[in-house]
């Protein structure tokens, strides 16, 4: 897997860190990045060969997010030790001290993608993402939901939460977040629904728990191709203007910045 802009790709593709077999095909998938999982998907009697299995793909050249083991389990420290220099999800990010520890273990330019999934993590995201190495949030839609005692495909009960990492984002001068997983990898209209949900509120992106979600995610969280040609012309015809019309509507300053920010999703200034 090639170097990628983390702040920009829509999918986030998870692979178990005990199944190393799994590696180069999840890399090869077409997701944006993927994630090598030391927790959840890992039972604590593997966690170490996890890890070993992770660091070895890192050190012969592959790619990946690191999902370590939150702060407070046993295989934190050593799971923060054998990934310095490499990007990191954090799981249960509840302060921004916890993130700012992160990025200085991690060393020079740290990529660390703070996982929100707890209700004190959602009542402080405005402080964790303003921490250091932050790239942008990832929503555990899951857990949260868990904790909060709702179904998380109940998208009213978790709207708030979701509505709360959109405007820290923003707040904070990142990338808008990233969307937790749709467990029923085989219900393609539930997939669709749930990005098309978090999309409109204002997440860039979608974790993913299997390959065959992946080309719904990129299709729903790029944008249309009438909306590409609407904000080049835009930014053609009122780059430096005070403000305008263009096919009928008024043009200023927000509705360019909005235009800048529909082509910097697929890597246009």
């Amino acid at each position: 897997m090639p170097d990628v802009d983390l702040a920009t790709v829509t999918s986030l593709l998870f692979v178990p860190g005990h199944r190393p077999d799994r590696f180069a095909k999840a890399a090869d998938a077409g997701a944006g990045a993927i994630i090598l999982d030391l927790e959840d998907a890992v039972a604590p009697q593997d966690k170490d060969t996890a890890r070993e299995h992770v660091v070895a793909w890192l050190a012969g050249g592959g790619r990946g997010i690191v999902r370590i083991n939150a702060p407070g389990t046993p295989w934190y420290a050593e799971d923060l030790k054998a990934v310095a220099g490499h990007p990191v999800m954090l799981p249960k990010a509840e302060t921004a001290d916890q993130v700012a520890e992160v990025a200085a273990a991690l060393g020079t330019n740290p990529a660390v993608l703070p996982l929100i999934e707890t209700a004190a993590g959602i009542l402080a995201a405005a402080q964790i993402l303003t921490a250091p190495g932050v790239v942008r949030a990832a929503f555990g839609s899951i857990d949260l939901s868990a904790g909060l005692g709702v179904h998380p495909d109940d998208t009213t009960a978790l709207l708030f939460s979701r509505s709360q990492l959109v405007l820290a984002s923003a707040a904070a001068g990142v990338a808008g977040p990233v969307d937790g997983v749709t467990t029923d990898v085989k219900d393609s209209r539930r997939l669709a629904d749930d990005a098309a949900h978090s999309a409109a509120l204002g997440f860039t992106g979608k974790m993913c728990i299997h390959p065959n979600q992946l080309a719904t995610v990129h299709q729903i969280y790029r944008p249309t191709d009438d909306e590409l040609a609407w904000a080049r012309r835009v930014v053609q015809a009122f780059s430096g203007a005070g403000a305008g019309t263009l096919d009928g509507k008024m043009i200023d300053k927000p509705v360019v910045d909005r235009a800048r920010r529909i082509l910097a999703r697929v890597g246009e200034a």
